[in-house]
């Protein structure tokens, strides 16, 4: 019911602007003793999550004290998505929940196994403004990819005459960050949408002004280059009213990045602001708007990435890599392998009896190894001796088809089965290894391939993924 209600929200943002009343109430002119200046008027107004019920103005006039609950909600504190990673992860709260996610279709099964028809698909780099709303139903941001971002907040407005209310509005802004790929310039495009007012009001003459802004950057002295709409940029309510959305991009050349390590980076926060102002015959009280939420952007240009001259732009949050257990999946056994190291870890090998393998969530995840070919080939050379070890010398060959050695945590992760040798607290025997289909394997090293470019994974702590195993 709350999906179809923000939906139905959204498709009536055009209709909105063509409602023959709605105008009309919104000039709704000052009865004469309004004039006069014989009422006190007042404008009182409460930024709420996209999927508020608006407020109902005969409830309020009914039960007043609504308004003093209004006042203390905690949608109005701006928040990080939960999934963030790096230095802002630490910069700012979180939300409490994981974002709502996107999940692409399925990969159709191949009718053949050559590495050129191993294909992760590309992640998105568009929203739409429904997929935002439907995103938000239940959350606080959508995440559709590293590189399409959305959140918003509602604004629900309370006309008073001597501390009465006398009328209501309505609207929500909602904002969808965007990365073209291999491109360092990104788009922030506000949206406003669902007008609505009823009764006595000043709604059309009220002050709106946007500010989006980077408040806080890794290294400080990056320079970004602004374009796009000046900010902060003022409307009024009957200006934004059916007008055109606006964009505000963002760049960091590169070239100002931190060694991390060898990657030059730029991490920032990114806040959208919006504040309100009453028509001068109406007092703004108590809250007139404030921060709706915040942003982790981060610049990167590495070696090892995609356009590897220039670098590009991306969203530094979480993102999961999925592998299929379904029949004709060609990483079928890996995935089958890694799901059962999920759900019976101490029926795999080496054995332990603690296991709990990393990155079969968001906590603990799994973090990309690059750099450190000797940490590298420790893993895997770790991962070959307990194949051996448990399945036989012979493995390779021993089931009547060419086999090899699969590890989990996969070695070109700091969590590989090395990991013990260079962290004290980590525990020896943490993996998994099991001898699967040498063809599933190589399938499962492509689609990780593929993950590590597409979502511009960097080497070490400031970087991180999951794995989703799917059927």
């Amino acid at each position: 019911m709350v999906l179809r209600r923000v939906l139905a929200r959204v498709r009536i943002r055009a209709a909105a602007v063509v409602v023959p009343g709605l105008l009309a109430s919104l000039l709704m002119p000052l009865s004469s003793a309004q004039a006069d200046g014989a009422d006190s008027l007042s404008m009182e107004s409460y930024m709420r999550p996209v999927n508020a019920e608006p407020l109902d103005l005969a409830e309020l006039q009914q039960q007043p004290s609504k308004l003093r609950g209004l006042s203390g909600e905690e949608a109005t504190q701006a928040v990080l998505p939960r999934e963030t990673l790096g230095q802002a992860k630490t910069y700012a709260p979180l939300a409490k929940e994981y974002s709502e996610r996107y999940h692409p279709p399925g990969r159709k099964p191949l009718a053949t196994r050559g590495p050129t028809a191993i294909s992760l698909p590309e992640p998105p780099h568009t929203m739409t403004t429904q997929e935002c709303v439907a995103g938000l139903a239940t959350k606080t941001f959508y995440v559709k990819s590293r590189y399409a971002i959305c959140s918003g907040k509602q604004f629900d407005q309370v006309w008073l005459r001597n501390g009465s209310p006398v009328g209501t509005s309505h609207f929500d802004v909602l904002a969808i960050g965007t990365i073209p790929k291999n491109s360092r310039t990104i788009t922030v495009t506000y949206y406003f949408t669902d007008f609505t007012a009823a009764r006595e009001n000043g709604a059309a003459a009220m002050g709106i002004t946007t500010k989006g802004s980077v408040t806080h950057s890794w290294p400080s002295t990056a320079a970004y280059t602004q374009g796009g709409v000046t900010m902060p940029f003022t409307r009024t309510w009957s200006q934004l009213l059916g007008a055109d959305t606006y964009k505000h991009t963002l760049t960091v050349a590169a070239g100002q990045g931190s060694d991390t390590p060898k990657t030059d980076l730029v991490a920032a926060v990114y806040v959208a602001n919006i504040s309100l102002k009453a028509p001068p015959a109406w007092a703004s009280e108590p809250i007139t708007g404030g921060d709706l939420f915040m942003l982790p952007p981060r610049w990167d240009k590495a070696p090892y990435l995609p356009n590897a001259a220039a670098g590009a732009a991306s969203w530094a949050v979480l993102t999961p890599l999925q592998y299929s257990t379904a029949a004709g999946a060609p990483e079928r056994e890996v995935a089958l392998h890694i799901q059962k190291g999920f759900a019976t870890p101490g029926m795999t090998q080496p054995p332990m009896a603690k296991k709990d393998l990393p990155g079969k969530g968001p906590d603990p995840a799994l973090t990309r190894l690059y750099w450190d070919t000797k940490r590298r080939d420790l893993n895997r050379n770790r991962s070959v001796y307990n194949c051996g070890k448990y399945f036989g010398e012979d493995y390779a060959t021993s089931a009547g088809y060419a086999r090899e050695c699969d590890e989990y945590p996969m070695a070109s992760t700091y969590e590989g089965a090395g990991h013990s040798d260079y962290d004290p607290l980590a525990e020896p025997g943490n993996f998994s290894v099991l001898p699967v289909k040498k063809e599933d394997n190589g399938a499962a090293g492509i689609l990780l391939a593929q993950f590590y470019d597409k979502n511009r994974l960097i080497d070490g702590p400031d970087d991180s993924f999951w794995i989703e195993i799917t059927s």
